[in-house]
């Protein structure tokens, strides 16, 4: 007979029990979706959607979406990491949002439109479940949870991309650093992220010349240790009072809205 503690013996009963119930992964293509927003539909959503869809690797670099180009795809991210880029008539661009596998692409298609106004390049190889956007647009009229999300997410991304422009306009570099380190390690769920000093000055929308010293501050501080294309984060919460302001404000208006997004 059990002699220990009762309540070690529910916890124990809980898990069994969690494990039982749990449901399986869903899978397509025999690949497992991670996809936050696929997730999140519906079983009849889910069996008209995930037919269409096909899994396809993301190559750093690889553009998804260009200036004034029609929208050819829909890419939901299964792991890896995309940049929105503000393009310049210079062939200039600055970061204006990032995505990972919490939302997708191809949004202006959830609104009717066909083309898009940034490029979105994978800045961190990865996977994602694609289908052409025509096939999107005439399903979206049948599903209207995937419909309503990809708009919500429309606007968590505007949002964002507000949020970044003021960043970028009034927060010193290492704050503006230290935000976009905690933004993609949120989405790729790693402390090690690669990226140069030459990638990041493009993002921050700065000379590389101003990162590297913005990058030698926060790793004098322990908060982080740079080496040749990659950055490990030490102390995720002295990184977040590094930080400026942008950061915290970003994740609470988009927990806010995943609250009220029914």
């Amino acid at each position: 007979m059990f002699s220990g503690n009762p309540s070690a013996v529910l916890d124990m009963a809980k898990v069994r029990s969690s494990k039982v119930t749990a449901k399986p992964t869903p899978e397509i293509e025999g690949y497992p979706v991670r996809n936050r927003l696929l997730l999140g539909l519906p079983s009849p959503e889910c069996e008209s959607i995930y037919s269409q869809l096909t899994h396809v690797e993301l190559r750093t670099h690889d553009v998804l979406e260009d200036v004034e180009e029609p929208i050819k795809y829909g890419y939901s991210v299964n792991s890896g990491l995309i940049s929105v880029l503000s393009m310049m008539e210079g062939g200039k661009s600055v970061e204006v949002g990032i995505s990972g596998n919490e939302g997708c692409t191809a949004l202006p298609v959830a609104v009717g439109l066909k083309t898009s106004v940034s490029r979105l390049v994978v800045q961190m190889r990865g996977t994602a479940f694609r289908m052409p956007a025509q096939v999107l647009a005439m399903f979206l009229g049948q599903c209207p949870v995937l419909e309503r999300r990809m708009q919500q997410y429309g606007q968590i991304m505007a949002m964002q991309g507000a949020q970044i422009a003021a960043c970028n306009r009034l927060h010193e570099v290492d704050e503006r650093l230290a935000r976009w380190l905690l933004m993609t390690q949120d989405r790729i769920g790693s402390d090690l992220i690669s990226l140069t000093h030459e990638f990041l000055a493009n993002m921050l929308g700065t000379r590389r010349s101003s990162v590297t010293v913005a990058a030698g501050v926060l790793q004098k501080a322990g908060l982080i240790t740079y080496s040749r294309g990659s950055v490990k984060i030490e102390k995720r919460e002295r990184l977040e009072d590094a930080a400026c302001e942008c950061y915290q404000l970003i994740r609470r208006h988009t927990q806010l809205w995943e609250k009220e997004a029914i």
